[in-house]
């Protein structure tokens, strides 16, 4: 059986990243380890006086006891990171477990809608930086490709725009980049793919939906991921991570208005296990 690695912290109410990434990544027959790197109560958007508490001094040692014991992962997938600390153990911990042929995949969750999460400051892009230089594959929407790139936040590009900015993504170290969220028309919105060393591009879009929830960009990463550590290419990994979270939207939508903190993204599993069935 494959093994991912997810390191990201556990928002305990609000359905983002382990609590998401967890379910998913077991459902899609994968292994799933998790590193916590925080505990809240909440997730941070539409919640006030949620609780945190900052688990980066476990880092090491939970990296070291899974050393002492040869533990090793077909895959390491990281996620929402709080502060620079996080990041340097994150980097120490992927230059410990990386082996030959370990898929590095990098979400650099810390910003949408043209501004940083609450509690990132503007030095924290430059600390995401380091992280995605040592990536495989990373996959930041247009707000945090912005802020990685240190260009403005636009919602006016074409398509040369989006396919530049990838290529300068993969030019800060990674091989491989997505943009999500990338819509060229009113009716349309998908993932965006770039692979720098064949040169090949591929966009797949599906119609879309004027909702949004917290959370979606959590399940395509962790769909992606998860299909990527299957052995999928990275067209059908793209497509089946993009068609699962359109699923999950269109099942919360007549629940919208008393539903904001996430997707039902649950009663959505059985289709994601026949997405992936050879």
């Amino acid at each position: 059986m494959k093994r991912i690695v997810t390191i990201q912290d556990i928002s305990c109410f609000g359905k983002c990243s382990i609590t998401v990434a967890l379910p998913l990544v077991s459902a899609m027959g994968i292994e799933c380890a998790i590193l916590p790197t925080s505990i809240l109560s909440t997730h941070t958007g539409g919640f006030t006086n949620f609780t945190f508490r900052d688990l980066s001094d476990d880092i090491p040692k939970i990296k070291d006891h899974w050393l002492s014991y040869n533990i090793g992962f077909d895959a390491i997938y990281t996620g929402y990171l709080g502060n620079e600390k996080q990041i340097n153990y994150t980097i120490d911990f992927i230059n410990s477990f990386r082996g030959e042929n370990t898929l590095v995949f990098v979400d650099p969750a810390m910003a949408d809608k043209g501004k940083l999460y609450a509690g990132f400051d503007s030095d924290f892009p430059a600390q995401m930086k380091r992280l995605c230089q040592i990536a495989d594959i990373i996959v930041p929407n247009i707000t945090e490709a912005s802020f990685l790139l240190d260009v403005p936040y636009t919602e006016e590009y074409d398509e040369d725009y989006i396919r530049d900015m990838l290529k300068k993504l993969c030019n800060l170290g990674a091989k491989k980049a997505v943009l999500t969220g990338i819509s060229f028309e009113k009716t349309t919105q998908g993932a965006y793919f770039y692979d720098s060393e064949s040169g090949e591009y591929y966009f797949y879009k599906q119609g879309y939906i004027d909702a949004s929830f917290h959370g979606t960009g959590d399940t395509f990463a962790s769909v992606f991921a998860g299909a990527l550590t299957k052995g999928y290419d990275v067209k059908r990994a793209l497509r089946i991570a993009v068609d699962f979270t359109v699923a999950t939207i269109k099942e919360t939508l007549p629940d919208k208005e008393s539903h904001p903190y996430g997707t039902k993204f649950e009663s959505c599993i059985p289709q994601l296990i026949d997405m992936i069935k050879d």
